[in-house]
């Protein structure tokens, strides 16, 4: 790409890389001799020239969040996703037949029974399209069986999107912690770049208002949104680790944000190459086992000086164990956080605090009877598959 060229050839000068004599270098221009696709790892290191050693080379000199001058990497790489300074400035307004694009991940039946109960619950409550975009890589053959009958009951788009890890990504061995590390390492390249907009929700929630209107809410320049988390409990107090040690001086004035739901602007992620600087603050803190315990909160909450967090309105996220009694006829979702002091079941938790969640399961339940005993002639399933970075 040319403008990455020019930043690169202009700023930087090659210093040193790892290899096994297949490279060759010429003045600062680097051949490399490919034998294999099977693909080799090969560290470059770089310097500054000689006279550009105050030269940023993601933003200007004037400060966080204004990109280089025309011809810049980054310029070049806003005018092709069709960004640009007057797309920062000016808030996009969410046209009333434009599409809802929810992102959500499950593993297990118990969740991916939530899930298609948060589904429900979105459809319920919006009069726009709504696609559906899940991570294939954990879903049970059982929940892409009976996918596409609900996609054609109810009127809804949905895709499914695959990403392999990539290898020189430290690796997780959890599969909790896979998961989480989806939820937020890779948002930059899931998603086609026609979605300006992916909204974030959990399985484990039910939405009660129009998603519609997240996605009114002016992100200021932030590449994302999330809600704060609560701190209406005053026997929760012990456990709200955000309020002392390094959090509460790493945030300052900030909260500590919730990621079981938020909204990305997708171009102003790009633009900032927010994606790069979370996979590179991933990789730094993961080494150590004790760093990043919430991964896919922890790394955002820590990198919010470098990539901000607009902070959404608090009724766009209820949960019991955080939030009073008193907020709750006021929540757009309620989310089925754990609580560290019942450890109740989130199963007998949503049936107990969620009246419309026994109805809404029932409704799926008789759908899945239905099509058991008359299966439907349906399209395939689309897919959006990528490989590494």
């Amino acid at each position: 790409m040319e403008g990455f060229h020019t930043a690169a050839t202009v700023c930087l000068s090659l210093h040193s890389h790892s290899g096994d004599g297949l490279w060759e270098k010429e003045e600062d221009l680097v051949s490399v001799t490919v034998r294999s696709f099977s693909g080799e790892i090969h560290i470059v290191k770089v310097a500054k020239r000689k006279g550009m050693e105050g030269v940023r080379l993601l933003y200007s000199e004037e400060g966080e969040g204004k990109e280089e001058d025309a011809g810049g990497m980054w310029a070049t790489l806003s005018s092709l996703m069709g960004g640009g300074e007057e797309g920062q400035k000016k808030e996009s307004t969410f046209g009333k037949n434009e599409t809802i694009n929810v992102f959500s991940i499950a593993s297990g039946h118990l969740y991916e029974r939530f899930l298609r109960i948060m589904m429900l619950s979105v459809l319920k409550h919006t009069t726009h399209p709504v696609k559906f975009w899940f991570l294939e890589n954990y879903l049970s053959p059982t929940f892409k069986d009976f996918i596409p009958d609900m996609a054609e009951h109810y009127g809804f788009q949905y895709q499914l999107v695959q990403y392999k890890w990539p290898r020189w990504l430290h690796q997780q061995k959890e599969k909790q912690r896979l998961i989480w590390g989806y939820k937020i390492l890779f948002l930059d390249v899931l998603f086609p770049l026609s979605v300006k907009h992916i909204i974030f929700v959990d399985a484990d929630q039910i939405v009660r208002a129009d998603l519609a209107e997240l996605l009114e809410v002016p992100l200021d320049g932030a590449p994302y949104g999330y809600t704060p988390f609560c701190n209406d409990r005053p026997e929760m107090e012990g456990f709200r680790f955000w309020e002392r040690g390094y959090w509460r001086s790493h945030l300052g004035n900030r909260r500590y944000h919730i990621s079981a739901l938020y909204v990305v602007d997708l171009l102003r992620f790009r633009q900032l190459a927010a994606g790069d600087r979370l996979r590179g603050q991933y990789q730094a803190l993961s080494q150590d086992p004790n760093s990043l315990a919430n991964l896919d909160q922890d790394l955002p909450n820590n990198m919010i000086h470098q990539v901000p967090i607009k902070s959404l309105p608090q009724e766009w996220l209820w949960c019991e164990t955080w939030c009073s009694e008193s907020s709750k006829s006021a929540a757009k979702t309620i989310d089925l956080c754990n609580n560290p002091l019942t450890k109740e079941p989130k199963l007998t938790r949503a049936m107990r605090i969620l009246p419309e969640w026994s109805g809404y399961d029932g409704e799926i339940r008789d759908l899945q009877e239905a099509r058991a005993t008359t299966p439907p002639t349906r399209p395939t399933a689309s897919h959006h598959k990528h490989s590494e970075l």
